[in-house]
């Protein structure tokens, strides 16, 4: 059981950074710092649009339009936090005892 609350724990980790890193590209995509054209970076944002939009997409339905601000990826990593406190909340202590 330790095994598998340490694996969802080290998921969650990396989707978290996932997450921050896709919002951080397409900040720097829109405000055009870095070019799409180049074939390595049009790679990098593909694969971070294909982690994250499957996720961030039921999340932007439930949200009111805000304009041009997206806040879904903070509402995700929200999210993440809660499920991984409450990993560590019930899972945690009854592997101690």
């Amino acid at each position: 059981m330790q095994s598998l609350a340490v694996l969802i724990d080290k998921v969650i980790d990396i989707y978290t950074w996932i997450v921050i890193a896709g919002a951080i590209m397409s900040w720097l995509v829109a405000f055009g710092v870095v070019n799409v054209r180049n074939q390595f970076i049009r790679i990098i944002v593909d694969v971070l649009f294909r982690l994250t939009e499957p996720v961030l997409r039921p999340i932007r339905r439930i949200l009111p339009n805000l304009g041009g601000v997206d806040i879904s990826p903070v509402v995700l990593l929200l999210g993440l936090f809660f499920v991984r406190s409450l990993l560590w909340e019930y899972v945690w202590p009854s592997l101690i005892r």
